[in-house]
């Protein structure tokens, strides 16, 4: 039996399993199982090792997307231009390989649904490694940006400097922060709402629930909304070409 599964901190949220399961039932890969990991730190990736030796490959999530990079082999080309790991593929010499897909699958997604003209500008909700994902997605796009955080000292901006004429001049804007992510369906970013407009994109990573109270309050201000869950299925798709590469 080859076990795949997802590490995190708190996995309630995550529809990997159900895409998975799905997916081996539809290629009649009796075989494969896909689990739930949650660790409380990322240190503990040795011991699950351990406990699983049946393990083929492990999708990561918030919040040791950097944090696991210690614990690996080397990585791949992908999770260096990111500087983070969405993917880990076992290779047959024991060895671990850490990889992006995170930003492939966003930037294929966001190629759908937002009409990128000359001199867009973007504002980035988060600094953590779903956004740095985010970054490379944009910069392959030609499309600048600013991250927000709440804290002045890691990011361009704060939540507190997104006055409406920010908000004007930046007409994607794209959440990668867990707020608003199920059970906590009633929080959302800190943004001036009342200053979107038709002409705005709102882009959320989160998928669960299918729409957040970041993405109702931009679709009843009129603008343009989409959730994580294409880019959910992109990434996934590619975490399932590298891990039968071997």
């Amino acid at each position: 039996m080859r076990t795949f599964g997802l590490i995190g901190r708190t996995l309630s949220h995550s529809f990997s399993q159900a895409y998975f399961s799905q997916k081996f039932d539809r290629l009649h890969l009796t075989d494969c199982r896909y689990e739930l990991f949650e660790l409380a730190a990322a240190s503990e990736l040795p011991q699950l090792i351990a406990r699983h030796p049946d393990l083929a490959g492990l999708n990561v999530t918030i919040p040791y997307k950097e944090q696991i990079w210690p614990y690996l082999t080397r990585v791949a080309p992908s999770a260096a231009l990111v500087g983070a790991i969405n993917v880990v593929e076992f290779q047959a010499d024991g060895s671990l390989v850490g990889h992006n897909t995170d930003y492939v699958g966003f930037r294929e997604s966001l190629r759908k649904f937002y009409p990128a003209e000359p001199g867009p500008r973007a504002l980035i909700l988060g600094t953590g490694g779903a956004a740095k994902a985010v970054a490379v997605a944009l910069r392959e796009l030609g499309i600048a940006y600013w991250f927000v955080s709440r804290d002045p000292l890691q990011a361009q901006l704060t939540y507190a400097e997104l006055t409406p004429a920010v908000i004007g001049a930046h007409p994607l804007i794209i959440n990668t922060t867990p707020l608003g992510t199920y059970p906590a369906v009633h929080e959302c970013p800190p943004l001036p709402y009342e200053a979107l407009t038709p002409a705005h994109y709102l882009f959320d990573l989160i998928y669960n629930p299918r729409e957040t109270l970041f993405l109702e309050r931009g679709r009843l201000a009129g603008a343009h909304t989409n959730n994580g869950l294409e880019m959910l299925e992109l990434q996934a798709e590619a975490a399932w070409t590298i891990w039968n590469s071997n």
